[in-house]
């Protein structure tokens, strides 16, 4: 059965982050449980992370500030936990960009169906079923792909690794990024498994440049 996507956890009670980890898992989300901000932050730059629930009440950084730091690096959804039910903490932790706010005590069902609340508000459009990018095009229902109008055989992993270049074209994924989203979040296998299949489908696609290297960091695909 597929994952639902990876779920960063920042919780510092080790008896709510069980709980909420056990739950999640068990509604197929892939948890990665840190314990504090610091941690949270180095996270998110590892993988790729579908939604954010934050604990305010955490040591160092606060969630608010957390909150604050995530938001100036990406759009991710956030879903913030607190012990308080004051009207000023539900307003300043949406004013920082939490999508949400749940408070403690909760159940662990009530927070799932925020999630999917979250992810439906965030989410609203299905992905389409051919990508087109220069004169490379993908038909990921067919599994088929074409370099101007030239049939090209991929391996699975290929296909699923060009689809999800092309699907965030201009974007730079560093391979732990890659990692997760083609092979999965449990693949033991390391980074250089991407630099192959890359170093594939350059070849195959006859198009170097449509693949380009990121810095230290990873790839992107862009037009040529």
């Amino acid at each position: 059965m597929a994952s639902a996507g990876t779920v960063l956890l920042v919780e510092d009670e080790h008896s709510i982050g069980s709980l909420v980890r056990a739950y999640l898992e068990k509604e197929r989300y892939q948890v990665i449980w840190v314990h504090t901000g610091e941690e949270a932050l180095a996270e998110l730059t590892r993988h790729v992370i579908r939604i954010v629930v934050l604990d305010v009440g955490l040591p160092g950084m606060d969630g608010f500030d957390v909150c604050r730091e995530v938001r100036r690096r990406s759009q991710v959804p956030i879903l913030m936990l607190t012990a308080r039910d004051e009207e000023v903490d539900r307003v300043a932790g949406l004013e920082v960009g939490a999508d949400d706010y749940v408070t403690k005590p909760f159940s662990p069902r009530e927070l799932a169906a925020r999630i999917k609340a979250i992810l439906r508000r965030a989410e609203p459009q299905a992905p389409a079923d051919v990508l087109t990018l220069d004169s490379v095009v993908v038909d990921r229902s067919a599994r088929e792909v074409t370099v101007e109008e030239r049939p090209v055989e991929l391996t699975a992993k290929e296909f699923d690794l060009l689809s999800c270049l092309i699907e965030n074209a201009g974007l730079v994924l560093t391979r732990d990024q890659l990692l997760d989203l083609v092979w999965g979040f449990d693949f033991p296998g390391g980074t250089r498994t991407v630099d192959v299949h890359v170093a594939s489908l350059r070849r195959k696609l006859g198009a170097p440049d449509l693949i380009r290297t990121g810095r230290g960091a990873g790839y992107k695909a862009t037009k040529r």
